[in-house]
């Protein structure tokens, strides 16, 4: 046993990672479509992210999947005053872009312009509290720093919040914009109307262009992972509708219910194959349950029960074949600065 515990710390390093999270994509909504959202205290997990997952393309709605997870994370957010808030944003940025010339004001590149000087810089536009982002917590580990609710309040983000905002916010005005994840990051892709080139914006600074060149000297990932889309990627909806989900998925590891986890990992991991973060989350809810089940009542392998060994290997197998599908993806664990 002592070989599935040294594969889970190696993850236990990595739990951290802002996947996001991914992060996450976030279209608008409207305040009267907050009667819509999916049942934000579900007896089942994996059945309620599926339903985020599973919706038709037509009706997939990553501002709503994004206050649903939220809300299974911290029942107490006050979802539908969130909903108003960025009711009245988009209104706000839409004023904005009606200042320029029509022929700036129909230009996705013009808009993204409008949404970034709305966002980061102080004005009229934004009572001159611009968003930040929280070098004390860059990586949202504090209590509910990941989420939307909290952002708006505290103007204070993360890879994680900040990167919601800003697709939650460019697909009600129109932008073609997705997530994409580097290892311990999530930041956004941007596609161009006018020429179809897809850009890097980052959001922690300023949503501003940033190249792959850029992510792979600051953030180590191989060439294994990049290929294999675990990182870089421009990630379909289905994909990022799996970023938005991961949360549920920590917060059952978090609370102990692992077996929920596992369910929650496989639904997870059917959208999003290449989603390494949520292999090894998988591998580690396998590591804990056998470690609550087994190890802990039983701390030599001689004292485990007849009819427990098989039970003990299967959980044991379970996880040491979960980290390796991650790591033949290319996914390593990732180094603390």
């Amino acid at each position: 046993m002592n070989a599935a515990r040294t594969l889970v710390l190696a993850e236990d390093s990595a739990a951290w990672l802002v996947v996001l999270a991914l992060l996450m994509v976030l279209a608008g909504l409207h305040p009267s479509a907050a009667e819509e959202l999916v049942p934000l205290v579900p007896s089942n997990p994996a059945t309620f992210v599926r339903a985020l997952l599973d919706a038709p393309e037509a009706e997939m709605n990553f501002g709503r999947a994004k206050l649903a997870v939220d809300k299974f994370v911290d029942p107490s957010i006050d979802d539908i005053a969130a909903l108003a808030e960025i009711g009245s944003m988009v209104v706000t940025v839409n004023k904005m872009i009606a200042t320029l010339p029509p022929d700036a004001a129909s230009t996705s590149m013009e808009r993204v312009k409008a949404l970034r000087a709305f966002l980061y810089k102080g004005g009229w536009w934004n009572n001159g509290r611009p968003f930040e982002y929280d070098l004390s917590d860059p990586y949202g580990q504090k209590p509910g720093s990941q989420s939307l609710v909290n952002y708006l309040a505290t103007r204070k983000g993360n890879c994680v919040s900040m990167p919601a905002l800003f697709i939650i916010l460019g697909q009600r005005l129109g932008l073609n914009v997705t997530l994409s994840t580097a290892p311990l990051h999530v930041f956004v892709k941007f596609t161009d109307d006018a020429t179809g080139k897809t850009w890097n914006l980052e959001t922690t600074s300023g949503a501003g262009f940033t190249r792959d060149a850029w992510y792979r000297q600051k953030l180590e990932m191989t060439d294994e992972a990049i290929s294999n889309g675990v990182y870089l990627k421009t990630l379909s909806q289905r994909e990022a509708l799996s970023i938005v989900a991961t949360p549920v998925l920590d917060s059952l590891i978090a609370t102990g219910r692992y077996e929920e986890a596992i369910a929650v990992a496989d639904v997870l991991i059917e959208a999003y194959p290449a989603n390494a973060y949520t292999l090894v989350k998988k591998g580690t809810a396998y590591y804990r349950l056998l470690d609550t089940t087994i190890i802990e009542k039983y701390p030599k392998q001689s004292d485990i029960p007849a009819d427990r060994i098989a039970y003990a290997n299967e959980l044991y197998q379970a996880n040491r074949q979960a980290f390796a599908k991650a790591e033949a993806l290319g996914w390593r664990e990732p180094k603390l600065n």
